[in-house]
């Protein structure tokens, strides 16, 4: 699985957002990134190497807003134009050399599987690709679909999306807002004072907060400094119960999970649902038959 992590504060965020993609290390990836709004702007780097390179970079950087990720390939290779978050500057080809200001940034878990035929829809309004991945699909579609509210927006661009996606997206015009989405791949909100984060699983989020709100499927949630609101999957406003949890407790790690196992087994895209079905049955009949193992979390660097 890869990692997601990403933050709306009153403070410089950047540290928050690479030290949450080093606790998500332990899954694997083969490329990193960060975006943030900075000077007016929005600035991204990409990495193939390490967190800790990426760190490196981002070492001058500072910013109240942003999203960061892990990547395991699946379109395209682990390369730096592959890797996210992808960007879109709208349609048009640039001239004269000159790079066009990007306006929305987007990170995602999962996988599109109609996003051949929306490359092709976008391509024909005038959208130019640079990767070969299926989330620089999820990007264009975004601002494509932008009139001033990105809320509006992801809601219009995930309904025409098909498959597994949990994503994290900000926009150049709204530097204090991230709106984040989910259906088949996990995402969690963490709650805080004044300042609110996203993530693919709470442990990234662990010392930062301890309240948390786990989205369920089709939710799309919007981000500000002393607000998070949510709507369902059909637009409707819904609340979601914030659990308080310790920072490094098995329920962290797990969310709502029994053990390991199960985690990694519902948090995988549901591709068959008479599939899953009949294993969560099997879960749910080994977890009642078995005792829970506790873990807990590394906390060394």
């Amino acid at each position: 699985m890869c990692g997601i992590v990403g933050a709306v504060a009153q403070r410089n965020i950047v540290p928050t957002l690479v030290e949450g993609l080093r606790r998500l290390e332990y899954r694997g990836y083969d490329s990193c990134g960060v975006a943030v709004h900075a000077d007016g702007e929005l600035k991204r780097l990409r990495s193939v190497a390490r967190v800790a390179e990426l760190n490196h970079q981002v070492e001058s950087l500072s910013s109240f807003l942003g999203i960061a990720h892990t990547r395991w390939a699946t379109h395209g290779a682990p390369t730096t134009a592959n890797a996210h978050p992808h960007v879109s500057a709208g349609p048009g080809v640039p001239k004269g050399g000159v790079t066009r200001r990007a306006r929305v940034a987007v990170v995602h878990n999962g996988i599109i599987e109609n996003y051949e035929g929306l490359r092709d829809e976008l391509k024909s309004s005038g959208y130019t690709f640079e990767s070969q991945t299926d989330t620089e699909v999820i990007a264009h579609l975004i601002d494509h679909h932008y009139q001033g509210d990105l809320f509006e927006a992801v809601q219009a661009a995930v309904r025409e999306l098909e498959g597994a996606y949990a994503i994290a997206v900000f926009c150049r015009e709204e530097p204090h807002r991230v709106i984040g989405a989910r259906s088949g791949s996990p995402l969690v909100i963490g709650v805080g004072m004044n300042e609110n984060f996203l993530a693919s699983d709470a442990l990234a989020l662990a010392g930062v907060t301890d309240r948390y709100i786990y989205l369920e499927e089709g939710d799309v949630a919007d981000l500000q400094l002393g607000r998070v609101w949510l709507v369902d999957r059909h637009g409707q406003p819904v609340q979601r119960t914030a659990r308080t949890l310790s920072a490094f407790s098995n329920a962290v790690e797990l969310g709502p999970y029994r053990h390991f196992m199960q985690k990694e087994i519902f948090e995988q895209p549901r591709r068959s649902p008479t599939r899953w079905t009949r294993r969560s049955r099997w879960i749910r009949c080994c977890s009642a038959k078995r005792p829970t193992t506790s873990f807990r979390a590394s906390t060394a660097s």
